[in-house]
């Protein structure tokens, strides 16, 4: 019985750790002038300065990053919340993207969302 309490503590410990990463719900891309402006909504239950979503990044497939964009505040009472970043330059013949949030307790997401440029 022991046994069996204590893997489920570790189950539920775990799942709430990857529960609490910030996620990328949704994400545009607009093209303007040889760079790009992406919109980027982030859902992440901030709780104030100790932990927020603190930025996320765009990838080219091979994992290489685009561009940046850093968060500079907890949004606990704006869920979900989006944000631009412009400017990103996506190198010739890349036709998709990853976008992954990151926060300040969990670092990167486990999950990437993908974005098709068209």
């Amino acid at each position: 019985m022991k046994r069996f309490l204590l893997i489920g503590a570790m189950v539920f410990s775990a799942s709430s750790v990857f529960a609490d990463q910030a996620v990328v719900e949704s994400a545009s891309a607009r093209a303007s002038g040889g760079t790009w402006t992406f919109d980027v909504t982030i859902r992440h239950p901030d709780t104030g300065w100790d932990h927020y979503a603190d930025g996320w990044a765009v990838l080219a497939p091979d994992g290489t990053q685009l561009g940046y964009r850093k968060l500079l505040h907890p949004h606990e009472n704006e869920q979900p919340f989006t944000r631009s970043l412009s400017g990103v330059v996506v190198p010739e013949g890349v036709t998709s993207v990853q976008i992954r949030a990151h926060d300040s307790v969990h670092g990167w997401s486990d999950k990437t969302y993908s974005l098709s440029l068209k």
